[in-house]
C-alpha cells in the first residue's frame, strides 16, 4: 500500500514538473507582453498594453491573421474529408497493399518538416504555383491528414461492425448508411479532427514559410519580426496563437472525452 501511495505521488510530481517545463515559458511570454519594457528583464517595468496595441494598429500582422485563419479553415475541411475517407477505407474494406496505402497515408509527419517544406516549394515552383494561398493550404492538408485519420480511425473501432450491415439488410443503400449511420456516429471524431488540424496548421511555420511568398501566416510573421531585433510584440502575437490553439485543441479533447463517457454509461 506505501509503495502505491509513493509511486502515485511520484506519478503526480512527475506531470506537475512536464507540465511546468512545457509551460512556464508560455506563461514567461504572457507575462513579458503587458511588461512596459522592450527587453524581458526582471525586475518588470509597469503594466501595459502599447504591445497588443501595436499589433491591433499593424495591417501586417492583420493580414497575416487573416491568412492564417482561411488556411487553417480550408486545411482543416480538406484534411478531415480526406482523413474520413482514409480512415473508413481502412475500416471497411481489405485490398492487396493495404499495408502500403495506410503506411503511404500516414507517412507525412514522419517527414522533417525541413525536408517536406524544401519538396513542397520544389513542386510548387515547378507548376508555377508557389507564393500562392491554395498552395500553403495544399501543404498543411497532406501534413495533417494523416492526424484526422487517426482521430476518427480510433472512434470507428469503437462501433459495431454489424450496424451498417443492418442499415443494409433494412433497405438503405450504401450511402444512405453512410449518411445515417456512419456519419452520425463518427461526427464528434470528426470535429474533433477538424479542430485538431485547424490547430495544426495555425502553428505551423517551416512548411508555410518556404511556401507562402508574400502571403505571410502568423508564425511567418513572428519570424520575421524577431530576426530584425527583440521586439516585445512578438510575445503578444505568440500569446494569441497560443490562446488561439490551445481553444481548439482543448474543444477536440472535451468532445471526445465526452463522447467516451456517453458511450461508457450506455
Amino acid at each position: 500500500m506505501g509503495s502505491d501511495r509513493t509511486i502515485k505521488w511520484f506519478l503526480r510530481g512527475y506531470v506537475l514538473v512536464l507540465f511546468g517545463f512545457i509551460f512556464l515559458p508560455i506563461f514567461a511570454s504572457l507575462v513579458f507582453s503587458f511588461n512596459s519594457q522592450r527587453f524581458p528583464t526582471v525586475p518588470l517595468g509597469s503594466f501595459t498594453w502599447h504591445w497588443y496595441e501595436t499589433i491591433w494598429n499593424d495591417p501586417d500582422v492583420w493580414d497575416a491573421v487573416r491568412t492564417s485563419i482561411i488556411v487553417s479553415a480550408c486545411t482543416s475541411v480538406l484534411a478531415t474529408f480526406i482523413g474520413f475517407c482514409t480512415a473508413y477505407t481502412d475500416y471497411r474494406y481489405s485490398f492487396r497493399f493495404k499495408a502500403g496505402f495506410l503506411a503511404l497515408a500516414l507517412l507525412p509527419p514522419t517527414i522533417p518538416l525541413i525536408i517536406m517544406a524544401l519538396a513542397m516549394l520544389a513542386w510548387f515552383a515547378k507548376i508555377g504555383a508557389s507564393g500562392q494561398v491554395w498552395s500553403i493550404i495544399i501543404a498543411h492538408t497532406v501534413l495533417t491528414a494523416p492526424f484526422a485519420m487517426a482521430v476518427i480511425r480510433l472512434r470507428l473501432n469503437q462501433m459495431d461492425a454489424n450496424l451498417e450491415s443492418a442499415a443494409w439488410n433494412l433497405g438503405a443503400s450504401e450511402w444512405t448508411a453512410m449518411r445515417e449511420v456512419i456519419v452520425p456516429f463518427v461526427k464528434p471524431s470528426i470535429i474533433s479532427a477538424m479542430c485538431l488540424t485547424a490547430a495544426v496548421s495555425f502553428d505551423e511555420f517551416a512548411v508555410a514559410w518556404f511556401v507562402s511568398g508574400l502571403n505571410k501566416t502568423v508564425p511567418v510573421i513572428i519570424l520575421e519580426i524577431v530576426t530584425g531585433n527583440i521586439d516585445p510584440q512578438v510575445n503578444a502575437i505568440g500569446t494569441f496563437v497560443f490562446i488561439t490553439s490551445m481553444t481548439l485543441v482543448i474543444i477536440a479533447q472535451v468532445l471526445i472525452m465526452t463522447r467516451e463517457k456517453k458511450d461508457a454509461s450506455a
